[in-house]
């Protein structure tokens, strides 16, 4: 790469990222940073717990982003210094590594920018999963048993922890249902890619005859919203709790005690189930906060219905709309419906390896944006 090569790669980096800090605020934010710090400073920060702690989250978020881009600045100056020492004196191995700075500076923009598009009002929050099969039975429990893994081994990797909150095994292998709670900043923003059907064609291993079968299975992904960003007010009378005893994997009080819980929210229909945490009570809690989330995205769904159907928009809905296919045979491939994106990397997909995908589902939703 020519020093004229790199100098034009240098300089469309520094109009990218120029562009990127009129989107994102950088003063304000920097501002807000410190309005935060002064507010954990004071004696009185702690007395209300929910509330220091959402505090802490959005000063750790914004700082984040901040020194992400201060980080880019400063790197972008390094490699120019570095263009400009060259001038004056050429040396072949600082020419080599200057040549892979610039290189992969495009991945390290690339990340920050995506980081940016997760501005939505609730993807800096965690998540709450839900996978359930579609019809056929135990090929199909198997393949969320396979979407289960997956999304482990994806936040995972993502540094996301993960907590089941209800488990229902399948009769013969799989699951029937699985309630994941996935914690980490921007869990939301991310996995929010994934709602939507999920087919797989493949070699049935249930199948004695070798034949080939198709399988679904929905996820559905809310935010997980904490107590100070949700008013939700539920009148005890509309509800039902059940407890029961545990199922599946657990710790040693799986099935031994009734401290499983189910809640049944009569108006809505809505019924949640928390199995995760070994004392009745707080299952309870947990439940009732998994309550509210679903009943405060069914408000915002609700009006975003309603703004549909102003606009004219038609949705699709139905197992006949998946996202995402998951081809083991005749060929290896997974394709995203939606942008196209597809690999022929099964085994790495469904080692969480769904990256990619989701990049591209979020860059689509900005390009929808635009226009």
């Amino acid at each position: 790469m020519e020093l004229s090569e790199i100098k034009r790669n240098i300089d469309n980096y520094k109009e990218k990222l120029e562009q990127l800090r009129g989107s994102l605020d950088l003063e304000e934010k920097e501002t807000n940073i410190q309005e935060y710090e002064e507010k954990m400073t004071d004696p009185t920060f702690w007395d209300d717990q929910n509330e220091a702690q959402a505090v802490i989250d959005k000063n750790n978020a914004l700082k984040s982003i901040v020194n992400a881009y201060r980080g880019l600045e400063s790197e972008i100056d390094d490699m120019d210094t570095t263009r400009e020492l060259l001038l004056e004196e050429d040396d072949a191995l600082m020419k080599h590594d200057l040549e892979q700075n610039v290189m992969e500076f495009k991945t390290s923009i690339d990340q920050f920018e995506l980081q940016l598009l997760l501005d939505g009002p609730y993807d800096a929050n965690g998540a709450i999963m839900e996978l359930h099969p579609g019809a056929g039975g135990t090929e199909s429990q198997d393949w969320t048993n396979m979407l289960l893994r997956m999304y482990q081994r994806y936040c995972e990797q993502k540094g996301f922890k993960v907590e089941i909150a209800d488990y229902l095994p399948g009769d013969e292998a799989g699951v029937k249902s699985v309630t994941l709670v996935i914690k980490g900043y921007n869990a939301y923003g991310y996995l929010k890619a994934e709602k939507g059907v999920h087919r797989l064609v493949r070699i049935s291993p249930f199948d004695s005859s070798g034949r080939r079968h198709t399988s679904f299975a929905s996820c559905d992904v809310i935010p997980e919203f904490n107590n100070t960003e949700i008013e939700i007010d539920i009148n005890p009378d509309d509800i039902t709790v059940d407890t029961f005893r545990a199922s599946g994997a657990g710790g040693q009080h799986i099935n031994k005690t009734e401290s499983a819980i189910r809640i049944t929210h009569h108006p809505s229909g809505i019924v949640v189930n928390n199995q995760n945490e070994r004392s009745q009570i707080k299952n309870r809690e947990a439940a009732m906060k998994t309550l509210k989330s679903k009943l405060y995205q069914l408000k915002i769904e609700e009006q975003e219905q309603e703004m549909a159907e102003i606009r004219g928009e038609q949705k699709e809905i139905g197992w006949g709309s998946q996202i995402r296919s998951y081809v083991f045979h005749p060929y290896a491939m997974v394709k995203d419906h939606r942008t196209n994106e597809e690999t022929g990397k099964v085994d790495a997909v469904m080692d969480g390896d769904i990256g990619p995908f989701i990049e591209s589902y979020l860059r689509s939703q900005m390009d929808h944006s635009e226009n």
